[in-house]
């Protein structure tokens, strides 16, 4: 047993080690991104610097991720809108994951998941819905949000999260109160719901001051390397339809082109390169999954929708250039997601970007 523990330890040491100096390997050949946000509502032009260009470390090392040390960073849940006037939007080519699902009226939006990079501007920032909030408890995050409906709150608080919520609760249904910095850039809209935008850096700076604890066990998903060039698969093309049996709009369907020299995928969003904001380039991903799920509604006139986010279901895994035919489980809403492939063995992510699109039926995605 003594062995066994001495073991253990030692194997958490040289798993940090190893992640220091690719970390540091991997950091020095990043820029400094300036980023100018005008007409915002910190003033008329706000200069906001990071240290993380779109040649981001996480397309060269693993998420920080070190399973069960409790030193990890917690990850930031944002949430993020996908309307046309919200596109092109900011810091999703950031994150490390991001769940997109349908929303009301057919219309997706994105659970933005940040650990290995502190993106300087996120948005625009939506309001919860609580099958978003249920994704991101999957990941014990600080959970960041423009507000929601009142039902609702009472929905996040019960999920036992950290919440930075830009809106107060008065509904009476929770103690959820609005403490999430964030601003207004009126360049990017005139129409105030699609105005609202965060900083990652910000928001950490306003956790810590509440009390949140800024480290957790990180990501849970195990990760492992590229593979080499003659080891990657010819599955080119991803198509993704997010249409329900309500719900069929024009500009959410999804095109993945995978790049065998990068081992990434181009995103495309309603037949165009879905691009950041901020830099202009085109969004990749390194793992794309597709989850089968129960999706209902309108459940009301608001048109809002239910998404099952327990149990399990077909899943579609992509990476490497590989197409992987396997299944999504999840005990419950306080449990982390696991995907297995067709043996039922759990799949490890290549090191980068993933891309999880949960659908209706498993028509939805063809390659």
């Amino acid at each position: 047993m003594a062995n066994r523990i001495f073991l253990g330890k030692t194997l958490s040491v040289l798993i940090a080690v190893m992640f220091i100096i690719i970390l540091f390997a991997g950091c020095s050949s990043l820029g400094t991104a300036n980023i100018n946000i005008k007409n915002s509502d910190f003033g008329s032009s706000v200069q906001i610097f990071s240290n993380s260009t779109t040649e981001s470390i996480k397309d060269n090392i693993l998420p920080v991720n070190l399973p069960g040390s409790g030193t990890a960073n917690r990850p930031i849940a944002v949430m993020v809108e996908n309307s046309f006037a919200a596109r092109p939007q900011s810091g999703l080519i950031l994150a490390d994951l991001v769940y997109e699902v349908v929303d009301e009226y057919g219309i997706t939006r994105f659970v933005a998941i940040f650990s290995s990079n502190e993106a300087p501007v996120v948005g625009p920032v939506r309001s919860a819905r609580p099958y978003y909030a249920e994704i991101a408890r999957a990941f014990d995050p600080i959970y960041a949000f423009f507000g929601t409906y009142p039902e609702c709150y009472g929905v996040i608080e019960k999920l036992g999260m950290y919440t930075l919520s830009a809106m107060t609760d008065r509904s009476g249904n929770s103690s959820i109160t609005g403490q999430a910095p964030y601003w207004r850039d009126w360049s990017r809209s005139s129409i105030q719901e699609h105005t609202a935008f965060m900083s990652i850096s910000k928001l950490k700076q306003k956790a810590a001051q509440l009390g949140y604890p800024l480290q957790s066990d990180g990501i849970p998903f195990p990760y492992k390397s590229d593979p080499p060039l003659e080891a990657r698969g010819g599955v080119t093309n991803i198509h993704i339809d997010f249409s329900t049996h309500a719900y069929a709009p024009q500009g959410f369907d999804i095109l993945y082109v995978y790049d065998r020299g990068s081992n990434s995928y181009l995103r495309f969003m309603g037949g165009s390169p879905h691009k950041d904001y901020d830099t202009g380039h085109q969004i990749t991903a390194k793992n794309v999954i597709v989850m089968v799920s129960d999706i209902m509604g309108p459940l009301d006139k608001w048109g809002h929708m239910s998404v099952r986010t327990t149990g399990s279901g077909t899943a579609f895994i992509f990476q490497d250039g590989n197409a992987i035919q396997g299944s999504w489980e999840r005990g419950n809403v306080f449990a982390p997601f696991i995907y297995r492939d067709g043996s039922g063995k759990q799949v490890s992510f290549t090191g980068g970007s993933t891309w999880v699109a949960i659908v209706q039926g498993p028509e939805k995605v063809s390659f």
